[in-house]
């Protein structure tokens, strides 16, 4: 005997019916927003969790049970996944803004001890700043910066990838590669 439901789910607005049925019948999509999609149907025609999983291809009714519990919540949004395991993610937007913001001014030599900034001086700074990071690891700094697009060169500073200062006759010129992001991946 099947348990009962304990939470239903809520009436489907006809634009959320007609977002999960493109979406079950998607082969471009997630499987598992595909798999969410289908149980999600299933139980607004009035399967039992456990049917609506098996028609979604899964074993267990919990999950649908839980799912429902969510989508009752957020809506469509419950079809995106959510972290997926592994420790908690500590630097969200906000912090990688504030590593950029840190790592774009310039460093002064009193304060800050360098001229240029290295994963360690920028870790230090980061680390003494009253709105800093506290803990923050060279790591997490290396990834930021990657992902904004600079690179370590060989002094071990940090340039903007695809520019560079030139020597030329009249003086000093910046030079830009812009084929640089596709070349980088």
């Amino acid at each position: 005997m099947a348990r009962p439901q304990k939470t239903p789910l809520r009436p489907l607005s006809s634009d959320e019916r007609s977002v999960l049925e493109h979406l079950a019948r998607s082969s471009s999509e997630r499987a598992d927003a595909v798999a969410r999609a289908k149980a999600l149907l299933a139980v607004a025609d009035g399967a039992p969790f456990t049917q609506a999983a098996r028609a979604a291809g899964r074993r267990d009714g919990d999950p649908v049970a839980a799912l429902v519990v969510r989508f009752n919540r957020e809506g469509l949004a419950a079809l995106l996944p959510r972290h997926g395991g592994g420790p908690a993610i500590r630097y969200g937007q906000k912090e990688q803004e504030r590593i950029l913001k840190e790592f774009h001014r310039s460093p002064e030599r009193e304060r800050d001890g360098t001229a240029t900034w290295s994963l360690t001086t920028l870790q230090r700074a980061l680390r003494m700043a009253p709105d800093g990071l506290p803990s923050v690891s060279t790591w997490t700094l290396f990834q930021t910066l990657h992902r904004a697009g600079y690179s370590c060169q060989n002094s071990r500073t940090w340039c903007q990838t695809g520019t560079v200062v030139r020597k030329r006759k009249a003086g000093n010129v910046t030079v830009t590669d812009p084929d640089a992001a596709r070349k980088r991946g």
